[in-house]
């Protein structure tokens, strides 16, 4: 077994690195999509007639399938069933599929009457057609990019696991907020003179199939793997979901702290990312094609930072005393935003401050998992983890909307919107998170997960 895995194609670097591109960039595109329509927010409302809550609204119907209808759940039952090739590629069409919808609704040609819009018009009236079509396929494109992530974590895990697996996490991480850099910077630019929403859009469903294509070349090195793998079919059966697995994790105290410290701190920053350029625009006076590219400044340093302190835990560790820091930091960026005054310094100074949290916190909980949980629970893990998440990212892009709209009562045409309560929501997440971190570890410390000490094994 040991002389077989040695001569294993993993254990090339050229190889496992080259299959880290392909699913890094896979997950660039997905993330790119996810974030295409967040500095559009001003031209959802003049363009489209959206109100705030109903931009809310929209933001979490990405997340609306996974929770309410489990389909992460189904993902780690099919990750688990029929592998990482069959499940990944499933879910990259249901991604190119969903965003496709997401661009029809955006169109001249469904908005004037095209297919759908007459059967979508005739239900809940209260809300437009366009919003319910994108409502439809975020929602589906929720589901695909989630399982995806999900898929790629087993992918590294697969790969890296006993080698440099938090730097590898932490450069597919960089990777995806790639993703959201582009999609901040660009998108404003794409929608042209005209600006044309749905113009980005087209651009980001063409990217999701490009993304596909690369996964397509994992699966010729995964299958390669496989075959050098003597004892792969026994190590496939023994990964099989059962529903005790399920049972076990939530008596696993260090799952349970990590899942929330997961849904807290992302609560705290992707549902913020959707509304972070029209903040820019309301308190700090930015022109709109500007304020994308400083929300972008947050996806800069992720994708900077994150594998140097990815590669520093690889090697010294100090995994759960950095989540503890990164939290802290969360809390110090939205005080920021909350309540110093619009002064265009502190945007930028709270922008940089997020992205230092927004690189620590990732970069040690995600390959903080494989410690807590065993291998063979290590699919259900991610795919609750995943789950529980998305119940943040669900409800918490929902609150900002309407506390916004509660907070802006009657507003006249050229008064910029209030964001103190909204942010406040985010600092209050923000301290639930550090308060969690801080449990997670004293429970480490108790229990020897051994999230303190280097992820490479000598």
């Amino acid at each position: 077994m040991v002389s077989q895995m040695k001569q294993s194609i993993k254990d090339s670097k050229t190889a496992r690195w080259f299959v880290l591109i392909t699913v890094s960039f896979l997950m660039l595109t997905g993330y790119f999509f996810t974030d295409i329509l967040s500095p559009l927010q001003g031209l959802l409302r003049e363009n489209m007639g959206w109100t705030n809550s109903e931009y809310g609204t929209f933001a979490g119907s990405y997340s609306m399938l996974n929770v309410f209808a489990g389909m992460l759940i189904f993902g780690g039952i099919i990750l688990d069933k029929a592998g990482i090739r069959f499940t990944g590629t499933f879910f990259v069409g249901v991604m190119i599929l969903g965003g496709f919808f997401n661009y029809y609704a955006m169109t001249d040609t469904f908005n004037n009457g095209g297919i759908g819009y007459n059967f979508l018009n005739s239900f809940l009236t209260d809300y437009k057609p366009s919003l319910k079509l994108a409502m439809i396929g975020y929602s589906l494109f929720g589901v695909g990019v989630e399982v995806a992530g999900i898929t790629v974590s087993r992918i590294i895990v697969k790969w890296f696991k006993g080698k440099e697996l938090a730097l590898a996490m932490g450069l597919e991480m960089a990777c995806a907020r790639g993703g959201m850099l582009i999609a901040f910077s660009l998108s404003p630019m794409m929608t042209g003179a005209d600006k044309v929403i749905s113009k980005p859009l087209a651009f980001g469903v063409i990217l999701l199939i490009i993304g596909l294509l690369a996964f397509f070349i994992h699966n010729m090195m995964d299958t390669k793997l496989d075959k050098e793998i003597a004892d792969s079919a026994e190590e496939e059966a023994s990964d099989e979901f059962k529903i005790s697995d399920v049972l076990l994790l939530f008596k696993n105290p260090g799952f349970l702290l990590i899942a929330s410290l997961c849904v807290l701190f992302y609560s705290a920053i992707f549902p913020f990312t959707k509304f972070a350029p029209d903040l820019m625009v309301q308190k700090y006076g930015f022109a709109e094609e500007f304020s994308g590219m400083i929300v972008g400044l947050l996806p800069i340093g992720t994708m900077i930072l994150t594998p140097v302190f990815g590669a520093f835990m690889d090697k010294k560790g100090k995994s759960a005393s950095i989540m503890m820091l990164g939290s802290l930091l969360l809390i110090f960026s939205h005080m920021i935003f909350a309540y110093l005054p619009g002064n265009t310094a502190f945007a930028f100074c709270a922008m940089i401050v997020l992205g230092f949290a927004f690189s620590f916190v990732p970069a040690a909980m995600w390959p903080s998992v494989p410690k807590i949980i065993p291998e063979s629970r290590l699919g259900s893990a991610y795919a609750m983890i995943f789950m529980i998440q998305n119940v943040g990212l669900m409800l918490f892009p929902m609150l900002l909307g309407s506390v916004l709209d509660a907070s802006n009562p009657n507003k006249s045409a050229g008064t910029p919107l209030d964001y103190t309560n909204s942010m406040t929501l985010m600092v209050g997440c923000g301290v639930a998170a550090l308060i969690v971190a801080f449990f997670l570890r004293a429970v480490d410390r108790k229990k020897g997960y051994g999230l303190d000490l280097p992820n490479i094994q000598k």
